[in-house]
């Protein structure tokens, strides 16, 4: 099949955002889900964006069957190790599942690799990012592509501070 992946436009935020809440139901979550594609808007196409994005994108004739020639995307940012330098952390990687097992998600993949090796400014010397311990067809997918499980060779676990807990610590800090 053929598909096209691009960077992100502002106009393709609806189905970004379509797609998000699609990832969300698919990963048993779709309650946490709290952002408008006006808000990606806004955080992805201002004058210091907080994140990028690629699309897939497949031609009218081949659109999905709810009508849709979006089909799949990759939302990344840019952070730093202070063990290797410039990293790459990729948020999302989602293909509509009528499109799975096409070679999209390889194409989303490598390209969001590509991207980041070939802005040679940014330096990145690694992607990074999350997989729920359930998801074993990506858990796969990464390990085939090379990806190590950091839970299981180094220990790591990610932890959050979100809501009332982000504030409670916030409130700790010294006052001015």
């Amino acid at each position: 099949m053929n598909f096209k992946i691009r960077a992100a436009k502002m106009e393709d935020c609806k189905d970004i955002s379509r797609m998000i809440m699609e990832l969300a139901v698919y990963e048993k979550m779709p309650d946490q889900v709290k952002i408008s594609h006006e808000e990606l808007q806004r955080d992805g196409f201002c004058q210091n964006p907080f994140f990028e994005c690629l699309v897939a994108e497949v031609p009218e004739e081949h659109k999905s069957k709810q009508g849709f020639t979006v089909v799949g995307y990759a939302l990344y940012f840019y952070t730093y190790s202070t063990w290797k330098g410039p990293t790459v952390y990729l948020e999302d990687l989602y293909v509509m599942p009528e499109f799975r097992g096409t070679t999209c998600g390889t194409m989303l993949s490598a390209r969001t690799v590509l991207f980041a090796q070939v802005a040679k400014k940014k330096q990145c010397v690694r992607l990074q990012l999350s997989v729920l311990d359930w998801n074993t067809p990506s858990r796969d997918f990464y390990a085939a592509k090379g990806a190590q499980d950091l839970t299981v060779t180094e220990g790591w676990h990610f932890i959050r501070f979100d809501g009332q807990n982000l504030d409670n610590l916030a409130n700790e800090a010294p006052k001015d």
